[in-house]
């Protein structure tokens, strides 16, 4: 079995504005902290008010499971349903 350290060093990271792009977020919506963390402007918010109220949900830490999921495999399912929802 991989240990927790293994597991996080195998996972490949999306640059985030890659991410907001499958949210309908244009960069010029992002304050980038890096190529891996942004935070989303207020403007994004007020051009997408018209689209039905989500969840919000901070993720702070995530232990990988023996299994390998953790933040990755998370964020991963969660940008994938808000997609699909966004689409929609």
């Amino acid at each position: 079995m991989l240990s927790d350290i293994e597991i996080a060093q195998q996972a490949e990271m999306k640059p985030i504005v890659e991410i907001a792009k499958g949210c309908q977020l244009s960069e010029d919506e992002l304050e980038l902290y890096g190529k891996y963390k942004a935070k989303v402007s207020f403007d994004a918010m007020e051009r997408l008010q018209h689209k039905p109220n989500g969840k919000l949900v901070l993720v702070t830490a995530i232990t990988p499971t023996p299994a390998g999921e953790g933040k990755i495999d998370y964020y991963y399912r969660f940008n994938t349903s808000l997609t699909t929802h966004w689409s929609e």
